[in-house]
């Protein structure tokens, strides 16, 4: 798919976005996702970023773990955002491309990136421009399907019979499984990551290692 299509794919998914995570993730992806959240320790007053942001879970999650933090969310996704604005009314909801993050050279202490960046087709780009915005010293969070194991092969399965039952997208859904496995492990990303003048200073792993946080921070 080119961006343009995986724009459409997301708006045509947006209704059933929730509650199909919801579903698949046994009502357990908030908490994972809170707890990935803790992970970072953001300071009081921090600025922070949630690229691709979807309908508004991780900024939220921010929101109530960060003292007076400023959080701008992002997502090139239309239908998306509007979900995401009615969810959350009082976060910053911004549509922008990661690809062309419309902020000034180290504007942000942190930015997160949940389960968006297998889907964003220039990594390269989307990563130099992640750097260009976060500070020196800062943190970058990435959140997303983890080990290519047994247990994450129950999960595709379990992804596509509930997508099957529930969503009348069912072709997104094999794309989002087909996108899942080609992406890096865990691993893999990490050092992929680290090429862009990034180390990574924790790895936490979730639901058997089907579901993997990682946190860089930029030197």
């Amino acid at each position: 798919m080119n961006k343009d299509e995986i724009r459409c794919m997301f708006n045509k998914i947006s209704n059933d976005y929730d509650f199909l995570n919801n579903l698949i993730s046994l009502f357990l992806h908030k908490f994972i996702k809170g707890q990935a959240i803790k992970s970072l320790n953001i300071k009081a007053d921090a600025k922070v970023l949630d690229i691709c942001t979807g309908s508004g879970d991780l900024a939220f999650i921010i929101k109530k773990n960060c003292t007076n933090c400023t959080i701008f969310a992002i997502d090139f996704s239309d239908e998306m955002l509007t979900i995401a604005k009615k969810k959350y009314p009082d976060i910053i909801f911004l549509k922008m491309d990661a690809l062309k993050l419309d902020f000034d050279d180290e504007s942000f202490d942190y930015i997160v990136m949940g389960f968006g960046f297998r889907n964003i087709i220039d990594k390269n780009l989307a990563l130099t421009e992640i750097k260009r915005v976060l500070k020196k010293g800062g943190s970058l969070l990435h959140l997303d399907f983890g080990e290519k194991n047994f247990a994450s092969k129950i999960s595709d399965f379990l992804i596509l019979i509930a997508a099957r039952l529930f969503s009348k997208n069912f072709d997104a859904y094999k794309y989002l499984i087909k996108s899942k496995e080609t992406f890096y492990t865990p691993n893999e990303l990490i050092d992929y990551i680290s090429r862009y003048g990034f180390k990574c200073i924790l790895r936490k792993d979730f639901l058997f290692k089907v579901i993997s946080c990682q946190i860089f921070t930029k030197y």
